[in-house]
């Protein structure tokens, strides 16, 4: 234990600046070690035999919940898979894949990947990894993700089969970098106006960003509608590069304050290639944290215009304090603040997760999600934007200046039973893969299929016959008829997605979504 504590002050003191006073106690009232001793207590003359590692994590954990909610321990392995998809890569064989049933079918090999390079095709079985049967054996997805990945340059022999093809095909794949992409989205919307949706705020966020909108100014772009919904948040750097682009010299974009940390300022540097370009920024009651930075900092340097519903609220920063054996901690050690000095971070009680997590179910019972009248902001929490004096309000994150409710009655109670029984995703999987090849033969281009795909009426009659079978049935035909045009339209959506990409995807979807419509209505309204 006494080596255990001594590498844990060693990690603290490299992740501390130099200014920081790093305080402990060793003397006989120390908590420190107190907490020694009762670990030492109970792994020697406890009355059964205890996990010395996984003891010692409890109270990592136990300490940490007593605090705010994003403080948090991650062992050695969630470390890793918590970081991956920030980090831009990991290492594996490079497809897109799903399951249906219990076998692993792929969507698509990713372009000039490892296995794309071997031949291995879109709706190709793989039924086993290294001779070890992956497939009927109801193998956890995590599992076989395990057996899949591996070090760069280390090969693993696949087991295949394929349509039209008998007996088993065996290939050897080399594993590779495979990169991670956090920009979902990026097309011409409208004539003149630009589409951009990031999902997350990794390493590579700012790099991807920046191709897409270089791209799309060759394309004509004047408006840029950057949709950030369900946008979790990320890398500070690349929240902070993003902003960059829109704001001008000096130019507040966020800054960070703690107990023990001093304010740090982070500002505009004039080089942004965007700062002509009018930007609609899209968020809703799932962006968070990195979202909420570009956001507010786009609203309080009254630069463009913010649509949709309000933030997560999200404000804490995080440092990462890391263990000998890969585990870490994140601390939480300061607040980020708006440029009109905002506090991002909702309110919260500490030790209190539970009334945490519960806070967007909250919202949606009194009606903050459906009504912007039900949203109450007193004057304490009054806050002006820098240059048009705008009354903007604290209070926890980011309130649109364009509100658009969240619409409870788009989905009908026969859709939303399905989607949670996963029956419409089940029933597409099997109608894609049955039909990928004669699907890409008739549709040579998304905007053929865009203007000419229906959704098959055999799909709809398979999904409604099976929600029948587990007891997921239609009320009347009234729902029928409310339920059909969404359905088709995630259905088509779900189709482009496996065709092509997500980029595909969205922009089937996004015709269906009253925020983007919003925002494009706005952006053409803007541009005359």
């Amino acid at each position: 234990m006494k080596k255990y504590v001594y590498c844990l002050i060693f990690s603290l003191f490299t992740f501390l600046p130099l200014s920081a006073q790093l305080k402990i106690n060793f003397g006989g009232d120390s908590p420190l070690r107190k907490l020694q001793m009762a670990e030492m207590a109970i792994t020697n003359f406890y009355v059964d035999s205890v996990n010395e590692q996984k003891l010692t994590e409890d109270a990592i954990r136990g300490m940490l919940e007593k605090l705010d909610p994003h403080s948090t321990y991650t062992d050695a392995k969630e470390t890793k898979a918590m970081n991956e998809p920030l980090q831009g890569d990991f290492e594996g064989i490079g497809v897109q894949f799903n399951m249906i049933g219990d076998t692993l079918v792929v969507i698509q090999p990713v372009v000039n990947g490892p296995s794309e390079k071997v031949g291995i095709l879109a709706g190709d079985r793989i039924v086993t990894v290294n001779d070890s049967v992956i497939a009927g054996v109801k193998m956890p997805r995590i599992d076989i993700m395990k057996r899949l990945r591996g070090k760069k340059g280390s090969k693993v022999k696949l087991g295949i089969m394929r349509r039209g093809v008998k007996g088993m095909l065996t290939f050897v794949v080399t594993r590779a970098k495979i990169p991670v992409h956090t920009l979902n989205a990026a097309y011409m919307i409208r004539p003149g106006i630009g589409y951009v949706r990031l999902e997350s705020f990794g390493m590579k966020t700012y790099d991807e960003f920046m191709t897409a909108v270089d791209s799309l100014k060759k394309k004509g772009m004047k408006s840029l509608i950057l949709d950030l919904q369900d946008n979790g948040g990320g890398y500070l750097q690349s929240a902070v590069q993003i902003a960059n682009e829109f704001l001008h010299d000096n130019d507040m974009i966020v800054y960070t304050e703690g107990r023990r940390v001093a304010r740090q300022n982070y500002k505009a540097i004039g080089n942004g290639r965007l700062q002509n370009v009018k930007v609609y920024v899209l968020v809703n009651e799932f962006s968070a944290s990195a979202a909420e930075i570009v956001t507010g900092a786009i609203q309080d340097n009254d630069r463009g215009t913010v649509i949709g519903r309000r933030t997560f609220g999200k404000g804490l920063v995080q440092r990462p304090f890391d263990f000998p054996d890969g585990s870490m901690i994140r601390l939480t050690i300061a607040h980020y603040y708006t440029p009109s000095g905002r506090c991002i971070q909702k309110p919260y009680k500490k030790g209190d997760l539970k009334d945490y997590e519960m806070d967007l179910e909250n919202r949606l019972k009194h009606g903050e999600l459906t009504n912007p009248d039900s949203i109450h902001f007193s004057d304490s929490l009054k806050y002006y934007t820098l240059h048009k004096h705008r009354v903007v309000y604290g209070g926890g994150g980011i309130m649109p200046d364009y509100f658009v409710p969240l619409d409870t009655m788009k989905f009908t109670r026969f859709h939303r039973q399905l989607a949670a029984k996963n029956i419409i995703i089940d029933a597409y999987l099997k109608y894609a893969d049955a039909n990928r090849k004669a699907l890409k033969a008739q549709y040579k281009s998304f905007d053929v299929f865009n203007k000419s795909y229906s959704v098959p009426q055999s799909l709809i009659d398979t999904i409604i016959a099976e929600g029948k079978k587990q007891k997921v049935e239609l009320k009347d035909a009234a729902e029928l008829k409310a339920s059909l045009p969404y359905l088709r339209t995630q259905l088509k959506a779900l189709v482009a997605r496996d065709l092509w990409d997500m980029n595909e995807y969205f922009r089937v979807w996004n015709e269906q979504s009253e925020i983007v419509n919003k925002a494009v209505d706005l952006a053409v309204s803007g541009s005359k």
